[in-house]
C-alpha cells in the first residue's frame, strides 16, 4: 500500500475499517462547520471555486482538503430526494447486479446507471436513485453497499 492509502498494483484488496458517530454539532470543532459551509456553497453553486467558497468562510484550501472527505451532514436529509452516488467495483461477473440489487431491496427507485470499461480491474459506477419509498434509512444502504465483496469506494456526488 501506498503512504496516501491507494493500493499497490496487485495487492490484495483490505478494506479500512471506518467508524461513523453521530455528533451534536455544537460540540464540533469550527474548523468541521466551515467545511460543511463551503461544501454546502459549492453544491448549491452559490461560489463556483473552492477558493472562493474558503475565502468566504474563512479556511485555507488545505484544511478544506484535509477534512472535506470526513466530514457529511447525516443522511436523513437525503429522505425523499435524489442521491447520485458514485462507486468504484472490481471486475467481478454480478457484482453490478448485486449493487442495483440491493439498492433495490432497500426501496429506493434506479433512475440512472452509468458505467465506464474496467480499467485495471475496477469499474467506475455512477448511480442515481430516488430515495422516496426507501425502508430504512440512506444511511444503512450506504453501509450495506460498502461492506459488499469488491466495493472498493463509495461517495455520495450529488443530492436533489
Amino acid at each position: 500500500m501506498y503512504a496516501n492509502g491507494k493500493q499497490k498494483r496487485g495487492e490484495e484488496n483490505v478494506k479500512e475499517d471506518k467508524n461513523f458517530f453521530i455528533v451534536d454539532k455544537s460540540v464540533l470543532p469550527e474548523i468541521f462547520l466551515k467545511v460543511m459551509e463551503v461544501k454546502n456553497l459549492l453544491e448549491s453553486r452559490k461560489e463556483k471555486t473552492v477558493q472562493d467558497a474558503v475565502n468566504r468562510v474563512g479556511i485555507s484550501r488545505s484544511a478544506f482538503y484535509k477534512y472535506r472527505d470526513a466530514v457529511h451532514p447525516l443522511y436523513e436529509n437525503t429522505r425523499g430526494k435524489t442521491v447520485t452516488i458514485a462507486l468504484n467495483l472490481d471486475d467481478t461477473p454480478g457484482l453490478l447486479s448485486t449493487v442495483l440489487n440491493s439498492i433495490a431491496t432497500e426501496g429506493a427507485n434506479i433512475l440512472t446507471i452509468n458505467q465506464t470499461i474496467p480499467i485495471n480491474g475496477i469499474a467506475n459506477v455512477t448511480i442515481t436513485i430516488e430515495t422516496n419509498e426507501m425502508r430504512g434509512e440512506f444511511g444503512r444502504l450506504m453501509r450495506q453497499l460498502e461492506s459488499l465483496l469488491g466495493v472498493q469506494s463509495i461517495k455520495i456526488i450529488g443530492r436533489e
